[in-house]
């Protein structure tokens, strides 16, 4: 049977649209750090080169390598951390989306080493050349404890969603333990209509 993220996983990945504690596990993936507006080429390009390795992890049976451990799954969404430069926080400039600071990642399934990862990261530099593949790392991050909520809408509409998830931190004695906040994203901006776009958005809390 052929694992299904967004049935399998559902207590982190598709929350309501309502404030809810989760505790998210370590996980390994592909990431890319960066900086910058992510409607420039740049953050297209780093998202390609994120979908590659991943693709490239999912096919390899097809392409006569079976790892141990593998089996039928769905490519897992992309991710990122966002914050902003030290510089903007330090200055408290108007938001500007230049001044944004990211951590942009897809999931691994568990069978994935760290060997296997490198291992097909030099395999699909060969195959398919993007500038940002030398910028590619394999990671394992733990979220921990989080408090999340689906929103639906643009992404210029997220500060709504936040404002309710931190009256909830605010009701509930939880604190923000960093200023980044995890986005994960249901829908793809090329085929969605924005008002029905989904995103997940998580604070980290304590």
């Amino acid at each position: 049977m052929k694992f299904e993220w967004r049935k399998q996983e559902k207590e982190l990945y598709l929350p309501k649209a309502k404030p809810t504690e989760v505790v998210v596990p370590k996980q390994k993936f592909y990431t890319i750090s960066g900086k910058g507006n992510p409607n420039d080429p740049q953050f297209g390009e780093e998202t390609a080169a994120l979908y590659a390795m991943s693709y490239g992890i999912r096919m390899m049976p097809k392409n006569g390598v079976t790892p141990a451990g593998y089996f039928e799954y769905t490519v897992y969404p992309l991710e990122g951390f966002w914050t902003l430069s030290d510089e903007a926080i330090a200055e408290k400039r108007a938001f500007d989306k230049a001044d944004l600071v990211y951590k942009i990642m897809i999931r691994q399934p568990d069978f994935v080493t760290k060997e296997l990862a490198l291992a097909n990261l030099e395999k699909i530099s060969q195959k398919k050349p993007n500038p940002n593949n030398q910028n590619v790392k394999f990671e394992t991050i733990e979220d921990g404890k989080c408090l999340q909520m689906l929103h639906v809408g643009p992404y210029d509409d997220e500060h709504k969603t936040f404002e309710v998830m931190k009256a909830y931190c605010k009701e509930h004695q939880l604190e923000q333990t960093t200023l980044a906040h995890k986005e994960i994203y249901l829908s793809d901006p090329r085929k969605v209509a924005p008002e029905k776009m989904k995103t997940v958005l998580r604070y980290f809390v304590k």
